[in-house]
């Protein structure tokens, strides 16, 4: 188990020869701390630096600038094999000529492990990952979620591993297998408290597997927090839209006198809310959660009317896109409420559950 950390950390993959100024950073000024045997989940979209963090983490790229500490040691200029940070990557990295055994004991008998020995420890990470009864398999028998248990089995039977890293691990897995294999990863990770860092572009991998979040854009540290503080405390627009299904709803607005005016309406605040946006009138952008917005079949006072255009079935809910002349939100509803496209309603937005951002950054 350990306790890593980033620390200062860009990297750019442009020469020594581009002069600074024209150098374009994948990652830049990352200070990033994930506790001893904690659950973390790295999340960003696609291109946006995960994959060199962890390979800055593990070894595999050396950082342009900054140092990472395990433990409080820096590790920075030490080669893979000395970091003892395990790595489990998109595709199950197997050994097709050896059984579910022998390809679980390949570490030890690297490391000249007695046989006996190796036989216990196999056994026992394959009794935590559901492998018990494919010791003698073949590989090429297997599916590509057993072929990943095997991977995380090879990253955490060597008792030294201080530290697994999980590249999109659900990637090429068959839908029908990603929730158990997501939960077997969790179990695994409750167990025995290794400290793991999950990355993957999709929060709900993300939100499920870990009790830390990262979120990362364009190579930037965004947020750090536990996933109902990213829900309910967004810091930008941008983590407040990419956490939630659907996303947060923004509109942009001003504040004038005692309300909020939108393009098409206005929403009276108290005097509470006017003290906490302070100077903040313009430029503001207004959040609020699908699943908050109240709305009524009947005119309510102090509602505002927008009519809905699309209902999204989802089985347990309905998805309300919900239009007025110039704005547009959406209202995760009850399958109860009757309600039909082209219904005029009347939308409530509570004030306790308002977001309010200015310069990109959370004010409220």
């Amino acid at each position: 188990m350990a306790r890593i950390e980033l620390e200062g950390i860009s990297h750019t993959y442009d020469p020594p020869s581009v002069p600074e100024t024209q150098r374009e950073y994948a990652v830049s000024n990352l200070d990033i701390s994930w506790p001893d045997g904690s659950a973390n989940a790295l999340l960003g979209p696609s291109g946006c630096g995960k994959t060199t963090i962890l390979n800055i983490i593990s070894g595999l790229l050396q950082p342009t600038v900054g140092r990472v500490l395990v433990d409080g040691k820096d590790v920075t200029p030490l080669a893979p094999r000395e970091r003892k940070i395990a790595q489990v990557f998109q595709f199950p990295v197997v050994y097709d000529s050896m059984n579910v055994f022998d390809n679980l004991a390949f570490p030890l008998r690297n490391q000249k492990v007695p046989e006996k020995a190796i036989g216990k420890k196999v056994r026992e990470t394959a009794e935590i990952l559901d492998l018990e009864d494919l010791l003698k398999a073949r590989i090429t028998r297997l599916n590509a979620a057993d072929k990943q248990k095997i991977s995380l089995g090879r990253s955490i039977i060597r008792e030294d591993t201080a530290a697994v890293l999980l590249d999109e691990p659900l990637t090429v897995i068959d839908p029908k297998f990603k929730g158990g294999l997501r939960r077997k990863l969790r179990e695994v990770q409750n167990r025995l408290k290794k400290t793991m860092v999950y990355v993957t572009h999709d929060q709900h991998e993300a939100l499920t597997f870990a009790d830390n979040v990262t979120i990362i854009k364009d190579g930037h540290l965004i947020q750090q927090g536990t996933p109902h503080e990213l829900h309910s405390q967004p810091a930008s627009p941008f983590i407040g839209y990419f956490i939630g299904s659907p996303g947060m709803n923004l509109l942009d607005c001003t504040l004038q006198d005692s309300a909020l005016q939108f393009s098409d309406f206005h929403l009276p605040v108290s005097q509470e809310m006017k003290n906490k946006l302070g100077s903040a009138g313009n430029g503001l952008k207004f959040g609020i959660r699908p699943e908050v917005v109240d709305i009524a079949t009947r005119e309510q006072a102090g509602a505002v009317a927008f009519t809905v255009s699309v209902i999204e079935y989802t089985g347990a809910y309905r998805v309300l896109t919900c239009d007025r002349e110039s704005s547009r939100i959406k209202a995760r509803v009850s399958e109860s409420i009757p309600v039909t496209e082209g219904d005029r309603i009347w939308v409530s937005f509570p004030e306790e559950k308002l977001n309010l951002f200015f310069n990109e950054k959370r004010i409220v």
